[in-house]
């Protein structure tokens, strides 16, 4: 498949912000999930990352090469917008070896970060040890890159969330996520406190999943969340 190359510019007008707005979109994944997204929606998501000075954008696998095209390498000084992709999305019940093998796939066309989905039946059957190899096996290969754990919260009790939490630590992940933003329900503030309080700032939390104004984003932040999730960035950096 032919992805539009990276000469195809989306042009922007002069962007005025404030250091607060741009502070906030330091910590934003600008998110485009959505399993109907076009590649020349995934451009403009990129574009737009480099425009409002986003972390990173956050896409499907089969978009990472494309994301890679527009942005070019993490390394390159003058682009920093990161790659983030997911891994066993959105249900995590892929076979270990088969998320492994995505994320390595990710990792060599470019992928920055992964997002992982938890094995939840795993976690609700009280299987620990293969819940821990799971997102250890991604963890390995991703080679260093950050790893963040989706726990899908809704779908978990609060013992629930507690052990998955101890457990993406001590499998070496670097972050616990709340929610792929396909189930039910996604960030809630108890949540994230409660996340917070469990990887007491040895891990960051991402909180992902309804976030849609300036005021939630704020009050995600003072909860304990270190990084969001959105499709809704530039209206919450623009407000």
């Amino acid at each position: 498949m032919n992805w539009p190359g990276p000469e195809v510019c989306i042009e922007f007008e002069p962007m005025q912000t404030s250091d607060k707005a741009l502070s906030l979109a330091q910590i934003i994944d600008h998110t485009l999930l959505r399993a109907d997204a076009s590649a020349s929606e995934v451009q403009k998501l990129c574009e737009e990352a480099k425009h409002f000075g986003f972390y990173s954008v956050c896409v499907q696998p089969s978009f990472v090469s494309l994301a890679q095209s527009v942005l070019g390498s993490s390394a390159v000084e003058i682009c920093a917008i990161k790659i983030c992709t997911v891994v066993g999305f959105p249900l995590g019940v892929n076979e270990t070896q088969v998320k492994s093998f995505e994320a390595k796939v990710a990792v060599d066309e470019g992928a920055d970060e992964l997002d992982m989905v938890l094995n939840i039946g795993a976690l609700k059957s009280e299987k620990a040890e293969l819940v821990y190899a799971d997102i250890a096996a991604v963890v390995d290969a991703a080679q260093g890159r950050p790893v963040k754990v989706i726990l899908e919260t809704c779908l978990l009790t609060e013992a629930e969330k507690v052990a998955a939490c101890h457990l993406a630590e001590k499998a070496g992940a670097q972050f616990v996520k709340t929610s792929t933003g396909f189930a039910a329900e996604g960030a809630k503030l108890e949540d994230i406190r409660l996340m917070h309080q469990c990887v007491g700032g040895r891990l960051g939390v991402k909180a992902s999943g309804g976030i849609r104004t300036r005021a939630q984003a704020l009050e995600m932040i003072q909860a304990g969340a270190t990084r969001l999730g959105t499709s809704h960035g530039i209206a919450i950096v623009g407000e």
